[in-house]
């Protein structure tokens, strides 16, 4: 058993990193938003377009990611085929050995 502290690897910091600016940028805008000086429909009509574009960015980034994750497995997928064809003669091998 492996004993000593946990470190978290660098892909892990830059996610965590940009999950949090995202968080500012959008409670920022926000904020923003409620102080403008702007009448109240005109101001949720900008509320309501800031969402929609931001729902939209969401749900290009949740393509992108599933897309990314099915080729992973994809790949996954026939380099296990690929390992299991060039392990079965050694199999047989050892069997018949």
């Amino acid at each position: 058993m492996r004993e000593g502290r946990y470190e978290p690897d660098q892909g892990s910091r830059v996610g965590t990193a940009i999950t949090f600016l995202l968080i500012g940028l959008g409670a920022g805008a926000v904020v923003g938003m409620l102080f403008a000086p702007k009448a109240g429909k005109q101001m949720r009509r900008d509320l309501r377009r800031g969402y929609e574009q931001a729902r939209d960015t969401i749900d290009d980034w949740k393509e992108t990611a599933r897309d990314f994750a099915e080729e992973a497995i994809d790949r996954g997928s026939e380099f296990a085929e690929d390992l299991r064809d060039r392990v079965k003669p050694l199999a047989r091998g050892i069997r018949r050995g």
